[in-house]
């Protein structure tokens, strides 16, 4: 077996683990208001705050003024490279053209940002694994928005798993200037609330 052979066969493992995660958990009526993804083969559930959803809309509502004609998600899974990683990332933005395969998933590939914000409970999977997954697929862009610190995090140039351009964090309620990145546009977080 070759190396990529041996690739794709580790893929579709993971991708039939997630599948079978992801439907052991859609229904039962204790989740509903729950956020659930699995990272590194770890499944996690965390309700939807207030401040949180706020900083995400805020964030949705910038893009979609910014390319109307792309798709923005929010709490979508998209599988990701790693050991079962099937992640539902707060905002992702999916470059031009992009389209759902004869199952209807989403291709991290065609991933060009990703926005999370961090809840207590679940930070260290934001600033560690998803980190990495996000780079590993190439994400251009990747933004942590920190609630309780009230500072963004950017990070750019995805190269062996990594960012090799992490920003210094950004305020609340200062600009983050990304028109130097492939998303080129400016995203403000005046409206991004503390918790």
């Amino acid at each position: 077996m070759t190396v990529v052979e041996d690739r794709i066969k580790m893929a579709d493992e993971n991708t039939r683990a997630l599948d079978a995660m992801f439907a052991a958990f859609e229904g039962l009526p204790v989740l509903e208001g729950m956020r659930i993804e699995v990272v590194e083969g770890n499944v996690h559930m965390t309700p939807q705050r207030s401040t949180h959803w706020e900083i995400i809309l805020a964030a949705v509502t910038q893009l979609k003024a910014a390319f109307p004609h792309r798709h923005v998600f929010s709490d979508v899974r998209i599988d990701y490279p790693g050991h079962r990683n099937g992640l539902c990332s707060d905002v992702a933005l999916l470059a031009e053209g992009a389209r759902a395969d004869d199952e209807g998933r989403w291709q991290c590939e065609d991933v060009e940002f990703v926005a999370e914000v961090i809840s207590r409970g679940t930070g260290q999977n934001d600033y560690g694994p998803k980190r990495t997954a996000y780079a590993t697929a190439g994400v251009s862009v990747y933004l942590i928005a920190d609630p309780y610190q009230g500072k963004v995090h950017v990070y750019t140039q995805p190269k062996n798993g990594d960012y090799s351009d992490a920003w210094p964090p950004l305020p609340f309620g200062q600009d983050v200037d990304l028109t130097t990145t492939p998303l080129g546009l400016t995203l403000t977080t005046a409206d991004f609330p503390r918790d």
